[in-house]
């Protein structure tokens, strides 16, 4: 054991939402520490899109309200009425935080702060620091944490949560460097792992973020919403959305096969080249893959980039140094009028997709430059990818999990249902992190017993040497198998669902994850992190495969990010009223299978009778948080 210390908050992860909760119980005066597999690693320092997006309260010229936008966050269908109301009370304080600490979000000469509409959003509350708005929060996050003495615990990948029936305790970790054993204290433990983006292959994620689900499944924590994702368009190389302008500029859409043969492609899955180009166009504002618009809307491009590269084996590029069509002048274009009008108004009327992308956002252009991607000369590959899990860890209005002393913030907590408005993510994060550290301070100190720790840590001890000793060979497949199960869980449960298959494959990952200690091999123990992630994805994918398959058992229908086939036929779109909105699916891992259960949403809070009653409240809660740190 390296490291003797007693943290009040023991974050693992150190993207936007880890340095938050770190940041946020810093100023509170708790002993705080992050624990992470690398400090650059993760979603939210290595990923953007266009005009990545801060979703929050109004603070230009749109007239809005806590309640409206608590009530805009509860619509999108399975969410916590109290998380929602949280995530709209706090969002405008963690945004101004934010900009305090540096991050470069936009106003105007006197400090008004101009939104824009974002996908499922009806009003103009989204705010961006341009394609790497999260990298930046991430950033300014870290400087906070460095200055407020936040401890660092660099390259170690957490495998499991040590706790009792009376709650967390701390972690148990590897060194990824040497595989060596080792545990942290925590009074007090915060999972900020995001989403389980080790599971797919087709994915948006950055290669270097794959999640961490397992520590909350094998722990019998609850999770809710897990079959809801959101899926989009993005390139592969390097993987990036190609969202919002990316789509508006109206590039063309080529498909190659195996002997080079190119052709384009969108003319054979839309009627004109009018419709075409509408639902491009609309592709920019409506990113996400959408149930709902699979027969008359824009994801009918999704569908048939989907149908090119998966049915038909082919490869898909975007082609932004010609216009679609053959058509050589802008004027010439088939747009719609909102087409039209939109690109005109952005001054962005040239003759070619990447002329008008350059007038538009040529931030965009250089962002992908910079990754080794010219736009102006080449093509780029694009696919279907896997973006982020809507679902995750099941929460309380204080973020915590049903295990005393488990937090969950950022994307690991399903606190997002069915549909999003796009950023919301971005302010999830912060306002989980500012909850879960004011709930810290107000609970007071949980207690910590040393001897407990010293038991479950040896325990996990004997376990970590026991299975190196079974697995350490002369060979490591883990990182082979692990290609290999993603590849197969893309064809099964992507953004479309084959429910034919669920149990085969169901069985499948059972089988491998019951063999793994068997079949699984490393040539060192500086390999063993390959291995722990191999058994974190094929824990998450047989999650969420069962509770797909219990969801489509329950409704007989696909809804939200993603739609289902049986039998190669299309699942009927449920409509809202059938397609359990108000009430959540849970999922708990008991005796060696899973649970499911359908609870009702948490309503929206009422608010105060007026505001002496609210002063009254908060000076109680106040008093007795101070009484209880004193």
């Amino acid at each position: 054991m390296k490291n003797d210390s007693i943290y009040d908050a023991l974050i693992v992860g150190s993207g936007a939402a880890g340095y938050a909760a770190a940041v946020r119980s810093a100023n509170r005066n708790k002993k705080v520490a992050i624990v992470t597999e690398g400090v650059n690693m993760g979603t939210s320092r290595n990923t953007g899109s266009d005009k990545q997006t801060y979703y929050k309260l109004s603070l230009g010229n749109e007239s809005d309200s806590i309640r409206q936008m608590a009530n805009d966050l509860f619509a999108c269908g399975c969410v916590d009425g109290d998380t929602a109301l949280a995530e709209a009370a706090c969002s405008a304080r963690c945004f101004l935080y934010l900009a305090e600490l540096g991050v470069p979000f936009p106003h105007t000469a006197y400090g008004e702060y101009v939104g824009y509409k974002t996908d499922h959003d009806p009003c103009a509350r989204a705010s961006s620091a341009g394609p790497l708005t999260s990298k930046f929060m991430t950033e300014a996050l870290e400087r906070e944490a460095d200055r407020r003495g936040v401890d660092i615990l660099d390259g170690y990948y957490v495998t499991e949560l040590l706790k009792d029936d009376s709650g967390v305790c701390g972690v148990a970790a590897v060194e990824t460097a040497t595989g060596r054993f080792t545990a942290f204290r925590g009074k007090n433990v915060i999972l900020a792992t995001g989403g389980p983006a080790g599971i797919y292959s087709r994915s948006v994620y950055p290669a270097c973020h794959t999640g961490s689900a397992s520590l909350a499944l094998n722990a019998g924590v609850p999770f809710q919403n897990l079959t809801e994702w959101q899926y989009g368009l993005a390139s592969l190389s390097p993987r990036w959305n190609v969202s919002g302008s990316y789509m508006q500029v109206l590039p063309r859409f080529i498909s190659v096969d195996e002997n080079g043969s190119e052709r384009e492609f969108l003319q054979d899955y839309f009627e004109t080249p009018e419709d075409a180009l509408a639902m491009v166009f609309l592709k920019g504002y409506q990113w996400p893959f959408d149930s709902k618009k699979t027969e008359a809307g824009s994801s009918r491009i999704d569908l048939a980039v989907y149908h090119e590269t998966v049915i038909r084996g082919r490869r898909v590029y975007l082609d932004f140094t010609r216009n679609p069509f053959g058509i050589r002048q802008f004027d010439q274009l088939p747009l719609s009028e909102e087409a039209r009008s939109y690109l005109s108004g952005a001054n962005a009327s040239a003759n070619t997709p990447i002329d008008r992308l350059l007038l538009m956002n040529e931030p965009a252009v250089a962002l992908y430059a910079s990754k080794g991607a010219d736009l102006r000369t080449g093509w780029l590959e694009i696919a279907l990818c896997a973006q982020h899990c809507n679902g995750g860890i099941s929460v309380d209005e204080n973020w915590q999990t049903s295990l005393p002393g488990l937090y969950a913030v950022g994307e690991c907590a399903g606190t997002h249902g069915i549909t999003r408005p796009g950023g919301a993510a971005l302010n999830a994060g912060q306002t989980g992190a500012l909850r879960v550290a004011e709930h810290i301070c107000e609970t007071g100190d949980r207690g910590f017993h040393p001897t407990v720790f010293e038991n479950l840590a040896k325990e996990a001890e004997n376990r970590h040497t026991a299975l190196l000793s079974e697995i350490l060979g002369t060979e490591n497949n883990a990182t082979a198998m692990l290609q290999n199960a993603r590849a197969r869980f893309d064809a099964v449960c992507g953004a479309v669902r084959d429910v034919s298959a669920f149990d085969a494959s169901i069985q499948a990952i059972s089988q491998t994850l019951n063999n793994l200690p068997k079949n699984g091999r490393i040539d060192s123990p500086a390999a063993l992190a390959d291995y722990y992630r191999l058994r974190d994805a094929l824990t998450a994918q047989l999650a969420m495969l069962s509770a797909c398959r219990h969801l489509y058992q329950t409704t007989n229908g696909a809804r939200g990010g993603a739609v289902c086939k049986i039998n190669g036929k299309p699942a009927p779109v449920l409509p809202d009223e059938k397609s359990f909105r108000n009430s959540i699916q849970q999922v708990k891992y008991m005796n060696g299978g899973f649970v499911f259960d359908f609870r009702p949403v948490r309503p929206i809070p009422e608010p105060a009778a007026s505001f002496e009653v609210m002063w009254k409240q908060y000076r109680e809660r106040n008093g007795q948080t101070k009484q209880r740190n004193t």
